[in-house]
């Protein structure tokens, strides 16, 4: 790919120097504000502009309030206007005071053919290079009722349990597929990739024996070695790295060892020898496997492996040039409580109803922080429904069909190459062949190249080949051609018989254990079947689609259809992470214009967009840092200053680093506080890393002091992360890299756009200032643009593809056109000003526990709901699940602060909505009055018994002392017509977790809508 990168049309001119942000554009068509919203600041208007101007603003669509909502609350909370709004949440001395140098606002339309533009500069070849992503056929009604469904897409993680059955449901079929397939007890409900589940799994091993070391078997596909020896680099653990029959395990000094089966090169081995051994020496055995393989290859279980992991994603998840993609994690039953990740269990709810719920939160790290099994938080879990959505539909017998197709093509490839000359290294395989060809490499790859195809090429000179499900006869032809195979397809057919030699079945490796056997996978084959299943599932959750989710620090904002819509096109689908750059031309011109958008809302450099998640963006920003200061020499400098009004990844994130972690407690207003910070700033001063600041705080306040904090820290030594999770109340506003910050992961998952699917995907690319630009992460297989230079100094490589999530990435893309500079900072203002109205509405009613000294918040604010315990024995989980009875998701509930509500309205929601939400609230709060004026028993009441779903007021005799209106109808907007149904009722936590199941249990009379048989009556029938 050439350093200089041209693109022009019609409308505009764009000049893209790889690695600069600096790029020049004309602009040559100018966007005017129209529609009732009016929102766009005032300039001079053309007359054709007049007479005839453009589409809709886009910004008028995503932004809830109209003009008339917009001006009823700004007087509401007793300002004039915007400007005057804005000067009383946002400290003056951080404001950007211009407009962004971002290219105005494009139409909805106009960005799909410009999306459409660059999709197609991307080139459909065939790719056979396997290395752990495969083509696979997304079946039509998954893609259609799931991915492109936002009732599945714009859920948040499911801490809300009751009105999240359907994908808690989901997950947990998820995990007994996994589970089923490894042979191993337990799964959790998704990681990340599979290069990060191999990673997780080397921290398990830690820290369940302590040891400092851990082999990584050199056959084991590169980016898994690559993301396994960066995460351990930090940790202190030490990695060796070799061939699997040569280590020396007898001094009991490794943790762990990882193998891949199959491996990278496609070899099937027996690993019963190392497994028993590993074991004798206290050492744990990890599995990188392949799921589709398992369908015929003995499972890691029964070859007694500790955990298996890899990745769900040929399991009907697209390739998206890398992601996302689910990684699975799965291991013995004893080993459940220290697995990292969300893992769904069997649980009941008050009434002795079957539930699910995330089980042994108390793990996560919001709760444990440093001391956290992972810094995980954002998972997979779209993906991870998806492909539990593919095993239910295909079965033990479809899945086994499409492993047996795979496998019997392979070994008919394996023989007419064979028989053309070349030799096939592999005695045993599944789906890839590694070829030394008789001929030179080179020779080969022209023929691959003239058929438009990729195969894997090795440094000495071998050829890999990998088949999927994808492959048909016409495809295996063509790479029989390839090779030179003197044969045809069907003569080497007839030849080989129906019980082919090599075949997997023929050896001890065989498949022998029934897997998937629970009905939910042998019931929903037809579509018909099928398609009312997920909608079964997708009625019990709630979503966007039905209200607002305002959860605080975590921005639950609208996920346009036209920002969704070109995640699904094949030419961003279906293209390989590993292919020549030359053919993702499109995919790179869209990174390119991305960061260079991202550079300018930001005010840094350079940005990556490896980071998967938020908090691999925290990891990777860290680490990053550190990587500095050891090429700065300063390898003594590991304190990292983290304020408790940071958010709830930092501390895991550090510690993942190797990090020292020191933490700052904040003032009566939630500001860091200044004097305890000093303190620190000066006792650690030698040794001090970084500080972790989130700006603005999870308390809901832009601390006035920003500026001088980050002075303060450079001032001795140390650089400033900024955790990126409250951006939405930054941009257009002001920058983090102005005012001190080095470096900060965007959460494109929230700010951006990007849908939070029920837990997952997520995105998390940092943004950095120019001197730790060269530290940013690598990729062993295909290097980032921008880090081929000999300056690059990066620290390793943290995710499985090159940039991460890509298939998601024209969603954040598509945002930022539309929206244009004026839109951003409209969002910005509106989700101030939303959270600022609500504030003020519930005042009276609940205290907003931190405001700054002009008493306004941020895009987010803290209700105190502490004293209502003592006054009428009511928690903040009461409140949180009595909301759910008028429809409403509870907002982030006890965190930051113990018995709290974090409500971030954002700004896609209109006033009518906010007030709604505002209402239910005040009428709890009447609720909590009537207890404490003994009006209500204070032990049976609507707080305290809800939610109440519809068995509760259908089955039985209502006993309670109050009515069952108050229950289910408790509000006039509340109606039959919109009313949302909680599932279940209260969920038993603590039942979950002494209980522990986390797989498909039998069916039961949860699957019903009664408890009990319903009384038939016999009648006559006159006719």
């Amino acid at each position: 790919m050439n350093n200089l990168i041209r693109y022009s049309d019609k409308s505009k001119c764009i000049r893209i120097v790889r690695g600069s942000c600096q790029t020049k554009q004309v602009l040559l068509r100018n966007n005017t504000a129209v529609g009732r919203h009016l929102l766009a600041p005032s300039r001079n208007i053309s007359t054709l502009d007049k007479l005839y101007p453009s589409h809709h603003v886009f910004a008028n669509r995503h932004i809830g309030p109209n003009k008339d909502e917009k001006l009823a609350m700004l007087q509401y909370i007793g300002v004039e206007n915007m400007e005057d709004l804005v000067s009383n949440a946002v400290p003056s001395n951080i404001r950007l005071g211009r407009e962004l140098k971002i290219e105005e606002a494009r139409g909805e339309h106009e960005v799909l053919e410009r999306l459409n533009e660059l999709a197609i500069e991307n080139k459909m070849y065939r790719s056979y290079i396997g290395i752990g992503y495969y083509n696979t056929y997304t079946p039509n009604t998954i893609m259609r009722n799931i991915l492109e469904n936002p009732g599945w897409t714009t859920q948040y993680t499911p801490y809300q349990a009751e009105v999240a059955q359907g994908r808690l449901n989901s997950l947990l079929n998820y995990q007994t597929m996994v589970a089923d397939l490894t042979m191993l007890q337990v799964a959790n409900a998704s990681l990340l990739d599979e290069a990060t589940a191999a990673a997780e799994a080397m921290g398990m091993c830690h820290r369940l024996n302590k040891r400092k070391k851990f082999f990584i078997d050199h056959r084991c596909h590169p980016q898994n070695i690559g993301v396994v020896e960066t995460r351990a680099s930090a940790l202190g653990i030490e990695i060796e790295r070799g061939d699997w029959r040569k280590m020396n395990l007898k001094n009991k000094d490794v943790s762990g060892i990882l193998v891949q089966y199959p491996d990278t090169e496609g070899n099937i081995e027996d690993f019963t020898s190392l497994v028993d051994e590993a074991h004798a020496h206290g050492t744990l055995a990890v599995c990188a496997t392949d799921l589709l393989a398992l369908t015929i290859l003995q499972p890691p279980g029964a070859v007694g492996f500790d955990i298996a992991v890899g990745s769900s994603q040929r399991f009907g998840i697209p390739l998206g040039y890398g992601g996302p993609h689910a990684g699975f994690f799965s291991t013995k039953e004893s080993f459940a409580r220290l697995m990292p990740g969300r893992v769904v269990g069997v649980t009941r709810d008050a009434a002795g109803r079957e539930a699910y719920r995330l089980a042994l939160q108390t793990r996560e790290q919001h709760i444990r922080r440093d001391k956290a099994t992972s810094n995980i938080c954002t998972a997979q879990a779209l993906l991870a429904n998806m492909a539990a959505m593919f095993a239910i539909y295909h079965g033990p017998d479809g899945l086994k069909h499409i492993g047996r197709r795979v496998h019997n093509g392979t070994l008919m490839l394996a023989e007419g190459v064979r028989r053309a000359g070349h030799k096939v290294n592999n005695k045993l395989y599944f789906d890839t062949l590694k070829i030394t060809p008789h001929c030179k490499q080179a020779d080969i790859q022209d023929k691959a190249l003239h058929k438009h195809i990729n195969l894997r090429y090795y440094a000495d000179g071998d050829v890999g080949v990998s088949l999927d499900e994808t492959v048909e006869r016409h495809d295996i032809e063509d790479l029989l051609d390839i090779f030179g195979s003197p044969d045809s397809l069907a003569k080497i057919a007839e030849d080989l018989g129906e019980k082919p030699q090599h075949s997997i079945e023929n050896t001890k490796f065989r498949r022998t254990s029934d897997f998937l056997t629970h009905a939910v996978f042998n019931t929903y084959h037809s579509e018909t079947d099928i398609v009312r299943y997920m909608k079964q599932l997708e009625n019990k959750d709630l979503s966007l689609v039905h209200s607002m989710i305002p959860l605080g620090s975590c921005t639950m904002k609208l996920n346009s259809t036209t920002e969704m819509m070109p995640v699904t096109w094949k030419e961003f689908a279906s293209l390989h992470p590993f292919i020549p750059n030359n053919q993702a031309l499109g995919y790179l011109r869209m990174f390119h214009e991305l960061e260079k958008d991202l550079c300018e809302i930001t005010g840094f450099d350079k940005i990556s967009f490896q980071p998967n998640s938020g908090a691999q963006g925290e990891y990777a920003g860290l680490r990053v840092i550190m990587a500095y200061l050891q090429a700065m020499g300063e390898t003594h400098r590991k304190v990292c200053l983290i304020p408790t009004s940071a958010h709830g990844t930092n501390p895991a994130s550090a510690q993942l680093c190797g990090m020292k972690i020191q933490g700052i407690d904040v003032d009566k207003n939630g500001a860091v506080c200044m004097k305890q910070l000093k303190e620190n700033v000066e006792k650690h001063k030698d040794t001090l890393a970084c500080l972790m600041i989130t700006y603005p705080s999870t308390y809901g306040v832009f601390d006035s002091t920003i500026r001088e904090i980050c002075d303060m820290i450079h001032h001795f030594g140390g650089q400033v992360y900024m955790d990126g999770a409250n951006m939405n109340a930054q941009v257009g506003i002001c920058r983090p890299g102005d005012f001190g910050a080095d470096v900060s992961h965007l959460n494109l998952h929230k700010t951006f756009c990007i849908p939070h699917g029920g837990g997952g995907p997520g995105m998390g690319p940092i943004g950095v200032k120019a001197h730790l630009a060269p530290y940013l992460p690598s990729h062993p297989v295909i290097q980032p643009y921008g880090m081929e230079s000999p300056d690059s100094k990066s620290f390793g490589v943290i995710s499985a593809s090159p940039y991460g999530s890509s298939a998601i990435l024209p969603i954040s893309w598509s945002y930022i056109k539309m929206m244009g500079p004026a839109g951003l900072r409209q969002a910005s203002e509106m989700a101030i000003l939303n959270a600022n109205y609500m504030s003020r509405r519930l005042d009276g009613y609940y205290k907003t526990l931190y405001k700054n000294d002009h008493g306004f918040v941020a895009h987010e604010f803290i209700i105190d709901c502490r004293e209502f315990k003592k006054t009428a024995n009511v928690e903040v989980v009461d409140i949180a699940k009595r909301l759910q009875d008028y429809g409403f998701h509870a907002p982030t509930t006890s965190w930051p602060v113990v018995g709290t509500l974090m409500v971030e309205p954002t700004e896609s929601e209109h006033k009518d909505e906010l007030d709604r939400f505002c209402d239910a609230l005040i009428a709890i709060r009447y609720e909590i009055k009537q207890i404490e004026e003994g009006k209500i028993d204070k032990k049976i009441n609507p707080l305290k018994m809800a939610p109440h779903c519809q068995q509760d007021v259908i089955v039985g005799n209502w006993d309670r002392p109050y009515d069952k209106v108050t229950a289910v109808y408790p509000a006039a907007f509340v109606i039959p017509s919109t009313k949302f149904w909680p599932t279940v009722g209260r969920i038993d936590d603590i039942y979950g977790d002494q209980n522990l199941v986390c797989s498909c249990p039998p069916m039961s009379t949860y699957e019903s809508p009664f408890i009990e048989e319903p009384v038939v009556e016999e009648r006559s029938i006159a006719v």
